[in-house]
């Protein structure tokens, strides 16, 4: 029997929303990368809806085993092991990937650290390949609502390096490595679902 599952009403409320827009994008066999899995229920529901594709969470080694949890109970054969994966990493999984998918992490991380996510995407994206983030954004330095003021006050109270990002500087950061504005999506509760495609030689 599996321990008791971590749990994120969020990720409840969020998950069929986000899976209408991933489900187009990727095609039979394809291998996503999920970077800060969390509780598990994200890469579950995602690898139950495309059972065709092939979804890998990662996150720190602390969270692997609510993870493990999720995909223990649900027995799908195209949703691997999870990975100890930070950020700070010197390598990150190989080969490369299709897609590489991360939500409400950028926000939770440092500067820098964001920084260095970018950087790991050149070589552990595919050529052509997605990356797909979730989570709230700023727009020209401003929020785009109350309750994200609020949050992100929170957050730089918890964490004074923490809080949520401008748009055009995680736009910048892509931009830098080769990966192009696809798709910029309104998403329930102030988020966004903003897509890039890479279009450099890694």
């Amino acid at each position: 029997m599996s321990q008791a599952k971590p749990f994120s009403q969020a990720c409840e409320n969020n998950q069929s929303f986000i899976l209408e827009i991933l489900a187009p994008l990727f095609t039979a066999g394809q291998r996503v990368l999920e970077v800060g899995s969390g509780t598990g229920q994200h890469a579950v529901h995602f690898a139950a809806n495309l059972p065709k594709l092939h979804w890998q969470c990662s996150d720190r080694r602390e969270n692997l085993e609510g993870i493990q949890a999720w995909i223990d109970d649900a027995k799908l054969d195209n949703l691997a092991p999870p990975l100890a994966l930070d950020t700070r990493d010197l390598a990150w999984p190989q080969p490369a990937f299709d897609g590489i998918y991360s939500a409400n992490t950028l926000h939770i991380m440092s500067w820098h650290e964001v920084e260095l996510f970018f950087s790991h995407l050149r070589k552990s994206l595919k050529d052509d390949g997605l990356l797909c983030i979730y989570g709230p954004f700023n727009y020209q330095g401003k929020y785009t609502s109350a309750s994200n003021a609020s949050f992100d006050q929170w957050l730089k109270q918890r964490n004074p390096q923490s809080g949520i990002r401008d748009f055009e500087a995680i736009n910048a950061l892509a931009e830098k490595i080769d990966l192009h504005l696809l798709a910029d999506h309104a998403m329930p509760a102030n988020n966004r679902l903003i897509i890039w495609r890479s279009q450099g030689s890694r």
